[in-house]
């Protein structure tokens, strides 16, 4: 087969498939040069999702007519020299994006500089340049792209539809606008409906810009993250565990300045939530990274959307510790929204009539004498401070109609009784315990929820949700203090491995012993498994050893063994805990109730779902038609 050299049309255009993958790839490259060029506002406007028409708009320093010229022809940029190849600080630096573009679309760029009388433009198309002309232009620059891949009809075909580019490009706008919130950004055209990011002024301008992209409920109930390690800075915002998505879109990181989705960022996250979140749920993450160049290469690939660090574990555990400690610090806390969502509930099921139940028949007015309802006794009522049943042990409360007076039996034979102990004077009103979070319990309903009273509202506690983070910590804890119990095989397991993989499990066994795997090697290509964590009882040996090899040649980390044991210790919680129908007594209620206030993390059960929602006065009073 004949070598022979191709066109310089041709490598063009391969080139440019590299850098250009859809509309959103041209929007990301101009907004980014907008950005680099000092802009405070940039405008887009696109049609047909972009295919058709994009059109970028700043008031940055713009280009004289030398530098116009010579940004259209590819690997000329006036933003890097040769010796600071590895010393990027703007957002582009290869000089690919303007010739990919005109090499596969109709291209036009006006522009003016501030040391120019009058404005250029110039234009390409496919390829073919113009010559640069006078043109009439405020300050700035106008990039406008048409007819995209009209020089490479095959690409088209794999493009999507209008809606899902015009969405592709909301969303690279939308990590941009993130990450410079003193920048304006503003988004039109006839495939979509205006939206507009204004530049944040005063306060803290970074929170202000999420609160513009996702929403004031995000910004309600995130942890602010703010660590370093190293000369490694992560600061920016974690969503509580309850308030999570459906996908990880709504997870934004940023390397100096640059939106970036990396695996090893993505990986961190998934460790840190591993042990708060369900696994099809997502958190929503704003996190922005700040190293020296130097420690991170951006030149990975054309696209600039992947990175390398030099010390990844680096990374990943300042990742993963931060956001762990925020964690930690949150306490208790829990979703704002979890309350919204139970009063839309409660507003969707409609007023006026009850709910009629099959088999219920209306029952005629009777009157009520005033002890009808007379409380138990107080004897029938234990607490721990009497020497009474403790919190946790196996008691109810006594039998309902036991405490009715005898001579009102007959009268409430006719009815269902309610299934709660709704009986206030059991429990004492203690001022003290309604200044608490989460109040001072007042009854049990339907054998599995807590109500608890607060200064300005009710709390509703899932009883058996909220012991089982209660028992998990516990177990976590207990695991952290003293080393993991083991137990030794009567034969070791020897599983074959190649060279590399067993050189770099034994470089790692001092941190698999501390979680109670110990292994040898066992000649040049084996390792023997000894001792196994005695939690995991009879399993997989191999299997496990390798994912281990298969975690480490990946990430140079063994994290799997120790999620491992996380997800036994929280079978064992979910299992240990109070289960939902267990009738509680008041002490033990309340006893409750204290234990989450004290104990990281108990606002969401070990699968992410929320132990208790609050709801307002005002929220009841609304309701109820009071305001």
């Amino acid at each position: 087969m004949q070598v022979r050299q191709l066109s310089e049309d041709v490598i063009n255009r391969i080139a440019a498939g590299e850098v250009i993958e859809r509309p959103a790839s041209v929007i990301k490259e101009l907004v980014e040069n907008a950005v680099d060029a000092g802009a405070t506002l940039v405008d887009v406007v696109t049609a047909a999702g972009g295919k058709t028409l994009m059109r970028v708009s700043d008031d940055g320093s713009g280009m004289t007519r030398k530098d116009l010229e010579l940004a259209i022809r590819r690997h000329c940029t006036s933003k890097i020299r040769e010796e600071d190849l590895f010393d990027i600080r703007t957002l582009g630096f290869r000089g690919e994006a303007l010739p990919s573009i005109g090499s596969i679309a109709r291209l036009a760029i006006q522009t003016r500089h501030a040391d120019e009388d009058h404005a250029w433009q110039i234009a390409v198309e496919g390829g073919r340049e113009t010559s640069a002309m006078p043109a009439a232009r405020h300050k700035g620059t106008q990039v406008e792209v048409r007819d995209l891949f009209f020089a490479t009809p095959a690409r088209l075909k794999f493009l999507k539809s209008d809606r899902a580019e015009a969405s592709a490009i909301t969303e690279v706008i939308r990590r941009i606008a993130l990450a410079y919130p003193q920048i304006g950004f503003s988004l039109s055209g006839a495939d979509r409906q205006p939206q507009a990011w204004p530049a944040a002024r005063g306060g803290d301008p970074r929170l202000a810009r999420i609160a513009q992209v996702l929403g004031q409920d995000f910004v309600d109930n995130a942890m602010e993250i703010d660590a370093e390690r190293e000369g490694v800075r992560l600061t920016g915002f974690a969503g509580l565990p309850t308030h999570h998505r459906g996908t990880a879109q709504f997870q934004f990181f940023f390397v100096n300045g640059r939106p970036v989705k990396d695996k090893l960022l993505l990986s961190g996250l998934r460790g840190a939530y591993a042990d708060v979140l369900a696994r099809d749920r997502h958190p929503v993450v704003v996190l922005f990274l700040e190293l020296e160049p130097q420690l991170v290469d951006v030149n990975v690939h054309p696209a600039k959307a992947d990175v390398r660090f030099r010390d990844g574990q680096l990374v990943r555990g300042l990742l993963v510790g931060s956001i762990k400690q925020a964690l930690l610090q949150a306490g208790h806390r829990s979703s704002t929204s979890n309350a919204a969502v139970a009063m839309d509930a409660i507003r969707a099921t409609g007023f006026g009539a009850p709910r009629q139940t099959p088999g219920w028949q209306p029952q005629p007015a009777r009157h009520w004498a005033p002890d009808a309802f007379r409380p138990a006794a107080p004897s029938q009522v234990s607490s721990p401070a009497a020497g009474g049943m403790p919190f946790g042990a196996e008691g109810a409360f006594a039998e309902p109609a036991a405490s009715y007076a005898p001579e009102h039996q007959d009268s409430l034979s006719s009815l269902v009784m309610p299934s709660a102990d709704a009986r206030a004077n059991d429990i004492p009103a203690d001022e003290q315990h309604m200044a608490l979070p989460l109040g001072a319990a007042r009854a049990q309903v339907h054998g599995t929820y807590i109500i608890s009273q607060t200064e300005d509202g009710i709390v509703i506690v899932d009883q058996h949700a909220a012991h089982e983070r209660l028992v998990y910590e516990r177990l976590k804890e207990a695991l952290a203090k003293k080393s993991v119990a083991r137990q030794m095989l009567l034969i070791p397991e020897v599983v074959e491995l190649p060279e590399e993989d067993v050189a770099r499990l034994t470089e790692h066994s001092e941190e698999l012993e501390a979680v109670g795997l110990s292994l040898e090697a066992f000649g040049p290509g084996a390792v023997a498994v000894r001792e196994t964590p005695a939690m995991l009882g009879d399993m997989n040996i191999r299997g496990m050893v390798m994912d281990l090899v298969d975690e480490l040649a990946e990430w140079d980390t063994a994290t799997g063994l120790r999620e491992r044991l996380d997800h036994v210790a929280a079978t064992m919680a979910c299992h240990g805990s109070i289960r939902a129908g267990r009738r509680m007594r008041a002490p033990e209620m309340d006893a409750l109730l204290r234990d989450m206030e004290a104990t990281p993390l108990s606002g969401q059960c070990n699968h992410g779902r929320p132990t208790w929602v609050e709801l307002k006065l005002s929220d009841i009073e609304k309701l109820f038609g009071r305001k």
